[in-house]
């Protein structure tokens, strides 16, 4: 399966990547089909080089079947070549449990009751 991808080069801490068409069983920063862009990170959002691409190739990869990476999707998207891809649910983990959340119900009800009764006692004495 082909994958449009980035691979990273620079120097330590200066990150640069380009972004190529590869066999998806290829690593990273290994062997290639062909280069279709840049990606440099450390550029203003608003800089021209911070993102380029040659869209006529892109447009060829992705009509013969080749997949963008998640990264590389979302430029794609924002250069109008192809539409957004979902955003994936947030992970639970840091969620309280059930039982926990049983318990926060609760307590949220338990306050909520005498807050009511206490309206109704003040119409009442109105």
């Amino acid at each position: 399966m082909l994958a449009i991808r980035m691979t990273r080069h620079g120097a330590k801490k200066r990150p640069f990547f380009h972004i190529v068409v590869a066999d998806s069983r290829s690593p990273r920063d290994g062997r290639f089909i062909e280069k279709l862009g840049t990606y440099n990170p450390l550029l203003p959002r608003e800089h021209a080089q911070r993102i380029t691409l040659d869209k006529d190739r892109i447009a060829h990869w992705l009509k013969v079947g080749a997949q963008p990476s998640d990264r590389v999707a979302k430029f794609l998207a924002q250069a109008e070549m192809m539409n957004p891809r979902e955003r994936r649910d947030q992970t639970k983990k840091p969620q309280p449990r059930a039982k926990a959340q049983e318990r926060m119900k609760a307590a949220a009800a338990a306050s909520a009751a005498p807050a009511e009764g206490g309206e109704a006692k003040e119409a009442a004495a109105s």
